[in-house]
């Protein structure tokens, strides 16, 4: 059976950055780390300079973005 995933864009002011399918996310926020899973509860927080992490399906396969800050939305499938 396969994982369920989340859909991740992550976007500049000049650019889409990434965007694909993650099976989770792990990414800095204000009051610290944010581990974001499939069917997470909708939020919006600001993100702080770090690295981000997102894990993409095969066991060991992980994309990692440095972000600079900014804002971070979790938001239900419409």
């Amino acid at each position: 059976m396969a994982a369920a995933t989340i859909h991740v864009d992550v976007v500049s002011a000049e650019e889409s950055i990434y965007s694909g399918e993650a099976e989770f996310v792990v990414l800095p926020g204000e009051a610290g780390e944010l581990g974001i899973y499939p069917r997470h509860t909708p939020l919006i927080t600001a993100s702080s300079p770090a690295r981000a992490h997102y894990a993409r399906g095969r066991p060991g396969e992980e994309l990692v973005i440095f972000v600079a800050g900014g804002i971070l939305e979790v938001a239900t499938e419409k």
